[in-house]
């Protein structure tokens, strides 16, 4: 049995092709796309697809709109594959909905490094509900609800609000939460938690409050 399914999403046919020799070797089943209509199709007619490698430069349809697609339906764990090494596509790329984003040209060892955190994350047991103040979520199907209303958390959002309710009550600085939900290997800004911080209070509404920023610090999840 392998250790999970990934659909890579590129056009350069020899990169696409190494990464799916690489990470078969790896015990993932691989699908590929060549384009982004390729992927959307592939994407919805595999139910059981555990994560993506979505390049943003792609013929028919751009990685950018794959990714928002692909958002408004699930959660699956994305990470982007692009040239456009800037801290702007980054911060783009995380406001869409990217679980994480690698610039081209990259380690191969990192690149699997990435994966690998994605997948030990996503399969570790987390079942039981938990209901914090206002918020209520549901561990099994990982959804969370907020005055009983469903709120669509990207998967880091999810795992970020999780990470600070478990926390609950404790300061936790940027340090701490980069590389528990981004892993020890991530090679971008800190900052990137304060953008997820204030998409997560933004999803959140009323209850976005309940994440406080302790100056100088980092952030506490608190119930007033």
């Amino acid at each position: 049995m392998g250790k999970g399914k990934i659909l890579i999403a590129d056009d350069e046919e020899v990169l696409r092709d190494l990464l799916q020799d690489i990470l078969e070797k790896e015990g993932y089943q691989v699908l590929t796309a060549k384009d982004g209509e390729e992927a959307l199709e592939i994407f919805f007619e595999t139910e059981d697809i555990d994560l993506i490698l979505l390049d943003v430069l792609m013929p028919k349809i751009d990685g950018w709109k794959v990714l928002t697609e692909i958002r408004d339906y699930s959660n699956v764990p994305i990470i982007m594959l692009t040239a456009l090494g800037t801290s702007k596509d980054e911060i783009e790329g995380l406001l869409a909905g990217a679980d994480d984003y690698i610039a081209k040209p990259f380690s191969y060892e990192v690149l699997l490094a990435r994966v690998n955190t994605q997948f030990r994350r996503n399969n570790i047991e987390q079942t039981e509900p938990m209901e914090v103040g206002s918020i209520k979520i549901d561990q099994l199907r990982q959804k969370v609800f907020v005055e009983n209303k469903f709120v669509r958390l990207n998967n880091k959002e999810y795992h970020l609000l999780i990470y600070l309710v478990k926390n609950k009550g404790i300061v936790l600085n940027r340090y701490q939460i980069v590389t528990t939900i981004w892993g020890y290997d991530y090679e971008g800004s800190e900052r990137t938690v304060d953008t997820h911080v204030k998409m997560l209070r933004a999803k959140l509404g009323l209850c976005g409050d309940y994440i406080r920023t302790v100056r100088g610090q980092g952030y506490c999840f608190e119930i007033n």
